[in-house]
């Protein structure tokens, strides 16, 4: 790489979805706006005489499984360090982490997506300290974070978003990752053969993220920078601002924790958590266009979401795939946005699901009808045979419908005879209401457009 060239690495916490903290039994709540301190304990807020628990064989787990998918190398020995430091927010004087000097992190030597990955590493997070107020908030203290260290493989912020997106995007499918708690970016970034490297720390956008980097490169270029220092984004002020000269790793006085034994992972652990592994995101999106026959477009929508595109190949394999998609993409995507949930928070069966687009497809239903039902599949679906009525093909029932709805509606038929010709979607609107939306779409056009 020339000199002059951004080179920017990051430092990435995401919070683990766990049911309990890293080294105790309270409840792993990462809600925000939750009351302060009510999930605690002597362990969790550093009490004296308290001993931490063995760590949280769930926590290790998907810290493994994380690893994996960044391509790296999984260690078999971990041992526990103490990293030193005097904040506010670290209720003990130290944080318990599987990083440091001398460490050995859960997964090193990777890469993704083309940049690499030199360590992941478990920890516990500290708790959260209000500077304005001096308030100190333990719920999150003890909680289990996983940070992902690249190399400085980067040369812009526009790469940095991009590549955070499906770093994010393949987290999710693992469901190791709360997205609601959201992350935490510290950006390392300097120009070489100009600066020294400068920690921006703790950035929480992806918006911020780009923003920092864009300012920081600027400055970089126009000032020199002979120090290390750690500085922050000051979202306001729309500029990084100092905090701190940049600590090296014998300032946090790492020792080995000996209230904690090392962690041993075998072969045979790897293998079982490499063999329940999701296919991530670019395999679906290949997946579903080569076997599928699905177009980019919508095979970008399906994969957005694990549970969606498992069931997209769930109806796939009783439904023909073309028939299912638009009920996929549209349909229950739409249901989803009007009740507010995700598909992991409604009950929905993919056979329910499958029966309502075969009575669709075999004629039994009209898609209205079926549309009709699917609403009612909130909260919880069921086998919609039982509550189906037929379509109705009978051309006499339908004219007899239609003839109540012209008598009815005068303006609408004046307003397609004088050239509206969309009036004519409000009366089969209302022909379709008479009929509880079992009249068959088309024959009703054809007989309105006859008569009008």
């Amino acid at each position: 790489m020339k000199e002059g060239k951004a080179l920017i690495g990051l430092e990435i916490h995401c919070y683990l979805i766990t049911k309990e903290k890293l080294f105790c039994k309270c409840e792993a709540s990462r809600e925000r706006g939750l009351k302060p301190n009510i999930n605690i304990c002597p362990i969790c807020t550093g009490q004296p005489g308290a001993k931490p628990m063995l760590p949280n064989i769930e926590a290790i787990k998907k810290a493994i499984a994380i690893g994996l998918i960044l391509g790296c190398k999984i260690n078999s020995f971990l041992e526990w360090r103490r990293k030193h430091y005097n904040w506010p927010d670290l209720p003990k004087g130290y944080q318990n982490t599987l990083s440091g000097a001398n460490s050995i992190p859960v997964g090193e030597n990777g890469n993704f997506h083309s940049i690499k990955i030199w360590s992941m590493h478990l920890e516990e997070d500290p708790a959260s300290w209000n500077p304005e107020t001096g308030e100190i908030d333990y719920n999150r203290s003890g909680l289990p974070l996983v940070e992902i260290i690249t190399a400085p493989d980067f040369t812009d912020s526009k790469e940095v978003v991009e590549w955070l997106k499906k770093l994010l995007h393949s987290l999710s499918y693992l469901k190791a990752v709360d997205s609601n708690a959201g992350i935490k970016v510290d950006v390392n970034v300097n120009i070489k053969g100009k600066t020294e490297r400068v920690e921006i720390k703790n950035i929480s956008s992806l918006e911020n993220i780009e923003k920092a980097i864009d300012y920081e490169v600027k400055r970089q270029l126009r000032e020199d920078v002979p120090f290390r220092e750690t500085r922050r984004y000051d979202e306001k002020e729309q500029k990084t601002m100092v905090m701190r000269s940049k600590e090296g790793q014998e300032d946090y006085r790492f020792i080995k924790d000996p209230d904690l034994p090392p962690i041993i992972i075998n072969n045979e652990m790897i293998a079982d958590i490499r063999d329940k592994l999701p296919e991530m995101p670019e395999k679906k999106l290949e997946k579903l266009i080569k076997k599928y026959k699905i177009d980019s477009k919508n095979a970008e929508i399906l994969t957005k979401n694990l549970e969606i595109v498992e069931f997209f190949e769930k109806v796939s394999e009783k439904i023909e795939a073309s028939f299912a998609l638009p009920w996929i993409t549209i349909e229950l995507l739409r249901f989803l946005r009007y009740n507010n949930k995700k598909l992991s928070e409604v009950k929905i069966q993919p056979e329910h699901f499958i029966e309502l687009l075969k009575l669709v497809k075999d004629g039994k239903i009209t898609p209205l009808k079926a549309k009709e039902i699917l609403n009612k599949f909130y909260p919880e679906s069921f086998m919609p045979e039982a509550s189906t009525e037929k379509r109705i093909t009978n051309e006499k029932e339908i004219e007899k419908a239609v003839d109540e709805v012209i008598s009815k509606n005068s303006k609408a038929v004046n307003d397609y005879k004088t050239g509206d010709k969309k009036a004519i979607n409000f009366l089969i609107g209302e022909v379709m209401k008479i009929t509880n939306k079992r009249a068959d779409y088309k024959i009703t056009k054809q007989i309105l457009e006859k008569k009008l």
